[in-house]
């Protein structure tokens, strides 16, 4: 469907299916910002948010997940399959990122200097991990997400009442590979926007807290990493959060 100002296409970039919407602009190279969904959500559900960010300049691609969409859904209402399944989905978008950033810079005329990343919930864990393992990414927003994964997850195995798990080693091993908070070294003075509700109770905010805490006074411009923490507001995306994306973005993608 096109609109005034974009227009948007369905694709496969090898093996996933994605949205892309594009700024009806005469840019050479377009500034891109890859859009992860959250558990149980779709690219359908996030597009329109991705006309928002392209209708103010950016080309936006939106990933499908596996285990969403077409790609062998399974039910996101389970318990189980969110002990099962939550890391694996994570992982798999961070090992095909790289697949996307490439298409977008080889097909889509993305700027590969100006190529960002977001995304909510899941998402935002995803973007997170996606940052901190391709450094030459430019920009971060993450939305009810996580840059503290041990802590998260520690919080998450309790939610589900998994009190007594023990995580495998293997997990621990990618988690420990991909977590922004131990592998500090690869995101610090780079632009990340961190935009959490208070009253989360499907993420909680505090291991966003602890991250920003730790990792404040390591940036030698402050102005390059920024928490906004949103009084009494649970797991939703404001209005106000798409435009402090908005503006972080049109800051560092530029």
């Amino acid at each position: 469907m096109d609109h005034i100002n974009t227009y948007e296409k369905n694709l496969l970039i090898d093996d996933i299916p994605a949205l892309v919407i594009i700024p009806k602009n005469k840019a050479k190279l377009h500034p891109t910002v890859i859009l992860y969904h959250g558990w149980g959500s779709s690219v359908e559900k996030q597009r329109f948010r991705g006309i928002i960010l392209s209708n103010l300049g950016f080309q936006v691609i939106i990933p499908c997940a596996i285990h969403h969409g077409t790609r062998d859904p399974i039910d996101h209402s389970l318990a189980e399959n969110a002990g099962q399944y939550f890391w694996k989905i994570i992982f798999q978008n961070i090992d095909e990122s790289n697949k996307i950033i490439d298409y977008a810079i080889k097909e889509l005329n993305a700027d590969p200097k100006n190529i960002g990343v977001c995304g909510n919930s899941m998402g935002g864990f995803t973007a997170a991990g996606v940052f901190a393992t391709v450094t030459d990414l430019y920009a971060l927003v993450v939305f009810n997400g996580s840059c503290n994964w041990d802590l998260s997850n520690e919080m998450f195995i309790k939610s589900i009442n998994m009190y007594d798990i023990t995580i495998p080693e293997e997990l621990q091993n990618k988690l420990d590979m991909h977590n922004p908070m131990k592998n500090l070294e690869h995101i610090i003075n780079r632009p990340i926007l961190m935009l959490h509700g208070d009253s989360d109770t499907s993420v909680d905010i505090r291991p966003q807290i602890e991250f920003y805490e730790k990792t404040k006074d390591m940036y030698t411009d402050s102005d390059r990493l920024k928490f906004i923490e949103y009084p009494n507001l649970n797991h939703f995306v404001t209005t106000n959060m798409m435009e402090e994306a908005y503006i972080w973005f049109n800051k560092y993608l530029s």
